[in-house]
């Protein structure tokens, strides 16, 4: 599979598109003034305690208090309440020695938020959701820093590998690695992509990600709730982390700053695909010319059209999302129950680009065209989990019920992407309205009596063809035109456009060009 990421710097911001196989799969923006990312840290002042709930809100600067449960706390939240009033009276010029920082106790998985913020302290906590809607940010008080290789999470020296690292022995040597250069209050997951990596270059990924936790200790200092601790990457070099591998073929910027970052970026973490980034300099938008934007008119909207003829309805509420499977004008063949399994394979995997491209979250419920025999639908349920499986979103689907009914969880992280593929209609400018035809023949005789008074002659009026029609063939209009003609003694040729909606209407004089009124 090849995969390429153009990025379109706009004046709002950065867009970016993730391309397979020239197949646009994730779209994503970030604006330039982008405040409550996914991963920020920020210096929160918790302001109520909700026990009904088991919660607190946060005052992180944003309009609304931010949210953030109990099961969100971590483990090891108390040490992370030692460690923010410590580093932010930090007074010593070197800063604290995190490595000899004493943990806290854990807490327990059944306790009450109460006993645990009390006092309502102040407390460093990272942005696990976006904004959404009318809803503040979630937060959560189990700190990750993400590197390429490995994760790490302060508090704790618990060592994890990824399970998508099939081999045992593997598993194995990563985990001897690790243990063997990892600092100690710093637990460590190490991800997939260090699958075949040497100690040197995860012992690299490391101190980078050590190096920032000690940024994170001299930006508390002296600290004052609500502020911003530290930012996440930006969107363009966080998606480099996460997905850049052997399958990357193409990374194409249009701006010279982040052509210089992400080739900066990319020489560090992977020397041997620096030469993949190219900065585009052609005239032509850069996401007209790798289709992009054709893609995305095609993509979003209430209907989306398979290639087969079948067609998806996405539909939305505030509590799931719903997608209804439409057979069309499809015809495979006589057999019904083979017809209803092409159409549903076919649907299953536009529906698994949709959640990606869209960024659809929390519960989605599909209706796919009914089949009888249960071997199709456990064939289904296999290739709607394979084709799910590129998505980097937490998700989990269910078998199809009774009522023929799919459902599919996906992790919500931030407001779903909601593009207007519409166009304002050119007849009625967005109103749904259109100006009287009866009126239209008094309209063009006005605008005639100014243009001829103002010296333009030999006139060439071109309208629709039905308005054509009427004014060549029709017995008052024919009569109408002759008193024109009479009444400004000029000859009015006629010619009709099929381009030209119903009431619109054009004059062009001797030369072909056209007279603006």
């Amino acid at each position: 599979m090849n995969k390429e990421l153009i990025i379109n710097a706009v004046p709002q911001g950065v867009e970016i598109a993730l391309l397979e196989d020239r197949k646009l799969v994730e779209l994503h923006s970030e604006k330039s003034d982008a405040r409550f990312a996914v991963g920020d840290l920020y210096l929160g002042k918790v302001k109520k305690l909700i026990p009904g709930l088991n919660a607190a809100f946060v005052d992180v600067g944003f309009e609304k208090d931010a949210f953030l449960h109990y099961t969100d706390l971590s483990p090891y939240a108390r040490s992370l309440l030692k460690f923010t009033q410590m580093a932010m009276n930090d007074k010593s010029p070197t800063g604290l020695d995190f490595s000899k920082f004493e943990n806290e106790p854990e807490i327990i998985k059944t306790g009450k938020i109460n006993e645990v913020l009390g006092g309502k302290p102040n407390i460093l906590v990272q942005i696990l959701k976006e904004p959404i809607a009318a809803k503040g940010p979630r937060l959560s008080c189990e700190i990750s820093l993400p590197g390429r290789f490995v994760v790490i999470t302060p508090y704790n020296n618990i060592v994890a590998v990824s399970r998508k690292i099939h081999s045992s022995e593997e598993r194995k040597r990563l985990q001897k690695i690790v243990e063997a250069i990892k600092p100690r209050n710093f637990g460590v997951i190490v991800r997939t992509a260090a699958e075949g990596k040497k100690t040197a270059e995860l012992h690299e990924d490391l101190s980078m990600l050590t190096a920032m936790w000690k940024a994170i200790q001299d930006n508390l200092k002296g600290g004052v709730a609500p502020s911003k601790i530290l930012s996440e990457q930006t969107k363009t070099t966080s998606i480099l982390r996460d997905l850049l591998n052997e399958d990357f073929n193409k990374i194409v910027v249009n701006d010279r700053n982040i052509f210089n970052d992400a080739k900066t970026y990319i020489q560090r973490i992977a020397p041997e695909k620096a030469e993949i980034v190219s900065f585009y300099q052609n005239g032509a938008p850069i996401f007209d010319s790798f289709g992009i934007t054709k893609q995305v008119k095609a993509s979003f909207g209430k209907t989306v059209n398979l290639n087969s003829g079948a067609y998806l309805i996405i539909e939305h509420t505030e509590a799931l999302h719903v997608i209804d499977v439409n057979s069309g004008y499809k015809s495979v063949g006589n057999n019904q129950e083979q017809n209803a399994l092409e159409t549903n394979l076919e649907a299953a995997e536009e529906i698994a680009r949709q959640l990606r491209l869209r960024d659809i979250g929390g519960i989605i419920v599909v209706d796919f065209i009914d089949m009888k025999l249960p071997e199709n639908k456990r064939k289904l349920m296999e290739k709607m989990e394979e084709f799910m499986r590129p998505d980097r979103a937490k998700h989990a689907v269910l078998p199809i019920s009774k009522f023929g009914l799919m459902q599919i969880t996906r992790q919500r992280m931030k407001p779903e992407m909601n593009i207007n593929t519409q166009e304002v209609c050119p007849s009625c400018n967005g109103t749904g309205k259109i100006s009287s035809t009866l009126l239209l023949e008094d309209e063009i005789e006005k605008n005639l009596s100014y243009l001829i008074t103002h010296k333009h002659s030999n006139l060439t009026l071109v309208v629709n063809p039905i308005i054509y029609a009427y004014l060549t063939k029709g017995f008052l209009w024919n009569k109408k035109i002759s008193r024109w003609r009479s009444k400004f003694k000029q000859k009015i040729n006629i010619l009709s456009n099929t381009n030209y909606h119903l009431t619109e209407f054009r004059f062009f004089d001797k030369h072909e060009e056209e007279i603006k009124i």
